[in-house]
């Protein structure tokens, strides 16, 4: 997971300055999974500011060009990675077509939307990337359509070790506008955490699954 330290610190910045990343380690958020976290991560608000979203649009640009070259399909991953993907796509004129995370319950039943071809190189938008598994089931959807992957953008990564061995092993490489790490940095920095809730936010990161049990 390989990222740029200034763009990532810019993002964070962005992503705390319009409370699109909660952090609050004395009253934790619980994820779907039914994780507790101290950190709660909301990107689709980065759509409502035109200077956020056109900088996650060009940095997303930015990265596909330089590190994927030519492709042929930009796919967003529903629900949070579509609207970034649209704008990916338009500004690069590519086609578009999104992943469900599961299939649609009537009429087609459909788990890709879109034109999709077999052989055509795709690169993947996703706004968040927690352990991976929902991202991953979408490039598997594109590749079992014969698709062929060359990889994910997506604007923030928890970067847990799990999502990285999920990654390895799906073989599929995301590339990341900010992650963890630089958002506590940040998060410090500029005083949107003070030093005593640090070390429980590390702790958080080294092992979610035990973290406030």
């Amino acid at each position: 997971m390989k990222i740029n330290e200034e763009i990532a610190q810019k993002t964070a910045e962005f992503l705390l300055q319009i409370k699109a990343i909660k952090l609050d380690s004395a009253n934790p958020f619980t994820w779907a999974s039914g994780l507790q976290s101290p950190i709660y991560c909301d990107n689709r608000k980065t759509l409502s500011y035109p200077k956020i979203r056109t900088f996650i649009r060009q940095e997303f640009v930015r990265l596909i060009n330089e590190e994927f070259g030519t492709v042929d399909l930009i796919a967003g991953v529903a629900t949070g990675g579509v609207p970034h993907a649209v704008l990916v796509a338009q500004e690069m004129g590519l086609p578009f077509a999104y992943v469900r995370s599961s299939e649609k319950k009537h009429g087609l039943s459909n788990i890709i939307e879109g034109v999709v071809e077999s052989g055509q190189s795709v690169v993947v938008i996703e706004d968040l990337v927690s352990t991976g598994a929902s991202s991953l089931a979408a490039v598997q959807s594109l590749r079992q359509a014969g698709c062929i992957v060359k990889g994910m953008v997506a604007i923030f990564t928890y970067n847990l070790e799990k999502a990285k061995e999920n990654f390895k092993n799906g073989g599929c490489t995301l590339f990341t506008l900010s992650n963890y790490e630089n958002l506590i940095k940040v998060a410090l920095e500029k005083d949107y955490i003070k030093e005593d809730d640090l070390q429980s936010l590390l702790k958080w990161r080294e092992n979610p699954e035990v973290w406030g049990k």
